[in-house]
């Protein structure tokens, strides 16, 4: 996805023939895995990995790199209405959808999301009406939010990997710990601030930082 530009509306002009150029080949180059699968929707990370990486994972031609709070934030500011109209129709270097006319609106907007809450943000992935989300797993839950408290043992969390400070919490039973996640204890809110996080993906994260992905899919 070429760059959401609307931080400096008077950036010095620069040749975009070669970035152009370097765009489409990049389009064409696109693993057939992103063209769209019938009835299935693509996450916002899917899409990002996809085509919007060629340019904000970098910060090429002007684009706000992902991870860049500073960059993001008078973006996030506009909101995800106003951004996506962007993407849509196309602003500056940036075609229509992103250069992939493949994207339906709301891979679009999750994409968006997905891009801002890894530079800061706390939006919820817009959900279909029609087609459910496809599930996300637990290191992509724990990348994307967890890792907030949980990497650095912030607010006390227990971090990442450390099974000493796991044990204790897992003495009342797994499940007793995917419920204090999905309603929210001490400083962590319900769901860990992700409302949109179902029951299956929580347990799924929750396994992830304690090290034993099959304690998800335990009766």
């Amino acid at each position: 996805m070429k760059p959401i530009d609307a931080i400096n509306h008077r950036a010095r002009p620069y040749d975009a023939r070669p970035a152009v150029a370097g765009a489409l080949l990049i389009m064409m180059s696109i693993s057939p895995a992103i063209a769209q699968s019938a009835g299935t929707e693509r996450t916002g990370k899917q899409v990002v990995d996809s085509v919007c990486i060629a340019c904000h994972g970098s910060g090429a031609n002007g684009a706000p790199k992902i991870g860049d709070q500073k960059a993001w934030s008078p973006l996030a500011s506009r909101g995800l209405a106003s951004l996506s109209e962007d993407a849509l129709k196309g602003i500056r270097q940036m075609p229509s959808h992103g250069g992939n006319p493949g994207l339906t609106d709301i891979e679009i907007q999750r994409a968006i999301t997905y891009m801002v809450n890894r530079s800061g943000g706390h939006w919820t992935e817009p959900i279909s009406r029609t087609t459910p989300p496809a599930a996300r797993s637990g290191e992509e839950i724990v990348k994307l939010r967890c890792a907030d408290c949980h990497e650095t043992g912030k607010n006390n969390a227990p971090k990442i990997g450390d099974k000493s400070a796991w044990i204790p919490r897992l003495k009342p039973g797994f499940d007793s710990l995917v419920q204090s996640a999905i309603h929210g204890h001490g400083a962590m809110p319900a769901r860990g601030g992700m409302p949109d996080l179902t029951d299956a993906e929580i347990r799924s994260a929750i396994a992830y930082m304690i090290g034993d992905p099959s304690a998800a899919k335990k009766p």
